[in-house]
């Protein structure tokens, strides 16, 4: 039994070795971390899902889409925590990918953002809102994890159902 359970053990701890990142296209990743009255918020998107190109712009007019999804992942109305909680979001931090010229048009090519907000009556937080599907059209789900003091769930997002309620 002990020799079982060692090698379930081994193998557990494998398996995170051989598995890659997905990569869906209109699809994102969101993962919620509710502390005290913190919320911290991880969103991964492919670049596609905000500009329609996963790649180097080529023009202006794809420069500018990038600017676009820039701006609009900068906006900290993206996300709305429960009103009564009354949430004040720090700066967000984004993460666009940086183009080499080599093998770009190989890759995949992915936007991280995080958000931080911070609760003065955190015991009203009771779910967030996400506004966005509306400034990224190309989007049809986002997975969502959260972590908080009122335990852990998984949820899928989309436009028809843009909350999280716990």
């Amino acid at each position: 039994m002990r020799q079982f359970i060692l090698l379930a053990s081994l193998i557990t701890l494998a398996l995170p070795v051989h598995a890659q990142k997905a990569h869906v296209h209109g699809e994102g990743k969101l993962e919620i971390v509710i502390d005290k009255g913190n919320i911290s918020i991880n969103l991964e998107l492919p670049l596609d899902v905000a500009v329609g190109f996963e790649r180097a712009p080529k023009n202006d007019k794809e420069k500018a889409a990038l600017a676009a999804a820039q701006k609009a992942l900068g906006e900290s109305a993206l996300f709305m925590p429960t009103p009564a909680a009354n949430c004040k979001a720090d700066p967000p931090k984004l993460t666009l990918p940086t183009f080499s010229g080599k093998h770009d048009h190989d890759a995949h090519a992915d936007i991280d953002a995080s958000y931080v907000f911070r609760c003065a009556n955190p015991a009203a937080l009771k779910s967030i809102e996400t506004g966005i599907f509306k400034s990224f059209g190309r989007l049809y789900r986002l997975e969502t994890q959260r972590a908080g003091p009122g335990g852990q769930g998984a949820t899928r997002l989309t436009p028809k159902n843009p909350m999280i309620s716990w």
